[in-house]
């Protein structure tokens, strides 16, 4: 005789099986819950700019309403509305948020390629990384300095972050190796990500990647990403005296086509 264990579906009124949550998957009410909470939190101005927002999607639909004589319907209109103004607000308080809690963390830059949408190749490791010091016997990763890459239509792009000096000595750096691979064609763009004069602002950075120019297709980009995955494997791998990989020939828009 089996025994009954704790996660055996409940049965409700005619042998009817109730839904089990999952407490590792919110529904969107406590998902929503949890953002608002997250965010009046970490910027209690917020819960008042949400308020303004749909007091003044309300305040648009009285209006209207009155001038129509048509209030009822439109205050039927304007709720909705007023609440969808409120939840977009939200959400982008939330998201500036949360970019403020991680932004002098390092490896952050991740997070912002994490909001690219299709299209786009990036890799989750920094692409080069150099330490800053010791702490204690340890490495101190908060001084290091990383270049992260993306690759999409407008070509490759190169983000940096950590102590300005480093930091642009291993963008300027990376920046040579990845032209001898993609050649002339394929633009490469290059950023400081921070909050001093003349970086990107971490919040501001897949808005930025998506405004750039498209120069290229979408399997050129894939075909690109894939070479210099390719080119880093090799250069991890023992090469022999005098040999290059970064030196290997250049791609040609006829090759990345398939022609």
């Amino acid at each position: 005789m089996s025994s009954s264990t704790g996660t055996t579906p409940k049965k409700g009124l005619f042998g009817r099986t109730k839904k089990v949550k999952d407490p590792n998957n919110p529904g969107r009410i406590a998902q929503m819950r949890q953002v608002f909470a997250m965010t009046r939190k970490a910027d209690p101005a917020s819960v008042w700019w949400m308020l303004l927002a749909a007091l003044a999607v309300l305040l648009v639909a009285v209006v209207i309403g009155l001038l129509w004589n048509q209030l009822v319907y439109m205050l039927i209109l304007g709720i909705p509305l007023a609440i969808l103004a409120a939840v977009i607000v939200l959400g982008r308080r939330a998201e500036k948020a949360a970019f403020a809690q991680i932004e002098n963390t390092p490896g952050a830059s991740t997070a912002a390629l994490g909001q690219l949408r299709r299209g786009w190749f990036y890799d989750q490791e920094p692409v080069a990384a150099e330490a800053g010091g010791t702490m204690r016997g340890m490495r101190d990763l908060h001084n290091a300095a990383m270049v992260f890459r993306a690759v999409g239509k407008p070509g490759v792009v190169l983000l940096a972050e950590g102590p300005r000096g480093a930091a642009q000595r291993l963008l300027t750096s990376e920046r040579r190796k990845v032209a001898r691979v993609v050649g002339e064609e394929v633009p490469v763009h290059t950023y400081m990500v921070g909050a001093g004069e003349g970086d990107l602002p971490l919040r501001q950075v897949s808005r930025t990647l998506r405004k750039l120019p498209r120069k290229i297709s979408n399997d050129e980009a894939l075909a690109v990403q894939q070479r210099l995955k390719a080119i880093a494997r090799t250069r991890a791998q023992q090469v022999p005296a005098g040999m290059d990989p970064t030196r290997a020939p250049r791609m040609s828009r006829k090759a990345l086509r398939g022609r």
